[in-house]
């Protein structure tokens, strides 16, 4: 089987890569705008009938599309994530390879869920920002283009290769920092949010299974299980050995972190200038204005609220998909990338 890959330089294509490269049944070529690339395109620029003409060239049994943007503004997202897949889904369509697709959507498309409840393909998606507004356009044209496509809602990736802007990441970074340094205290603000975390090769296990499979519509990837942010803090600062004091700006009070790291709960008064052991918020991404980071006027930037946690009962029935790394194991894999840099 014959397998196009788009997007295998980007933190979840890499795992992807890694995984399709492991199955001999599979030959993979992969396409990207890096020199590294079998071939190199530009989905956010190119035409759908440049890529038409490679398709048929290379006749794909199955194309995975893990390209697309994270960060950026309403224009870029939406180039990069909603006009890239519609060059895929028209190319496709002209080709006469039949190729499969397999469309990395994420848990953004869903927005802010109920506390409590676990989220299952049928929710009505309600998006909370314009990362997932472009994320959630994408899969509706894959849904809708007459091809044998399946999307997969990845929900928050964790483990090895973690972005040092995804929450885990500046959580790691921070920690790093305050070891390197010799702090006993962090302070950090937006550790009540809750999220379903996967590890990123449990994903690339799910990718592997959808390609091979018939599944058709949307299937969330996740552990169907959601983590407190400060819970998570707390396993990685045992994993870390990090005994200081872990400061939560703007959390809800008399909360403890479990595994032995003490946390303790701040006000923001407005003036964080004056801290000198002030971390920028988990979930806020780095600016100029990091000194002021604990009042983070939008405390959910992924627009996915306080709480989110998927249903993941298809994956497993229609892909025989479980996750099998748990959390704990996801996070030693980030502080042992972190622990490097000290």
């Amino acid at each position: 089987m014959r397998v196009l890959l788009i997007g295998a330089n980007g933190y979840i294509g890499r795992f992807v890569a890694d995984r399709l490269l492991a199955d001999p049944a599979v030959q993979l070529t992969v396409l990207g705008r890096g020199d590294d690339a079998d071939v190199r395109f530009d989905l956010a620029t190119g035409s759908p009938g440049a890529l038409t003409r490679f398709l048929d060239a290379v006749h794909p049994g199955v194309v995975v599309n893990c390209a697309g943007a994270t960060r950026g503004g309403a224009r870029e997202l939406t180039r990069h994530n909603t006009v890239a897949v519609a060059t895929v889904c028209e190319a496709l369509r002209r080709s006469g390879c039949g190729a499969r697709l397999v469309q990395i959507g994420c848990s953004a498309e869903y927005g802010p869920s109920q506390p409590g409840s676990s989220t299952a393909e049928d929710a009505v998606p309600r998006p909370g920002g314009p990362y997932g507004v472009s994320k959630l356009a994408a899969t509706e044209l894959v849904l809708g283009s007459g091809l044998d496509a399946v999307v997969l809602r990845v929900f928050s990736p964790a483990g090895p290769g973690t972005p040092a802007g995804s929450p885990l990441g500046r959580l790691a970074e921070a920690m790093r920092r305050a070891m390197q340094s010799g702090e006993g205290e962090l302070k950090l603000g937006g550790l009540g949010a809750q999220r379903d975390f996967v590890d990123v090769r449990d994903v690339a296990r799910a990718v592997h299974a959808a390609s091979l499979s018939a599944a058709q519509g949307v299937i969330n990837i996740g552990s169907g299980r959601a983590v407190r942010l400060r819970d998570a803090a707390a396993v990685l600062a045992r994993v870390a050995g990090y005994g200081g004091v872990l400061h939560e700006l703007d959390g809800p009070p008399g909360v403890q972190a479990a595994h032995g790291i003490h946390t303790t709960h701040a006000t923001h008064t407005g003036h964080t200038a004056h801290t000198p052991h002030l971390r920028p918020g988990i979930g806020h991404p780095r600016s100029e204005s990091d000194h002021h980071a604990a009042s983070v006027a939008y405390p959910y930037p992924d627009g996915c609220g306080s709480w989110q946690q998927a249903d993941v009962r298809t994956a497993r029935d229609r892909l025989g998909w479980r996750p099998r790394i748990n959390l704990e194991e996801s996070l030693a894999d980030i502080w042992m990338e972190a622990a490097c840099r000290i």
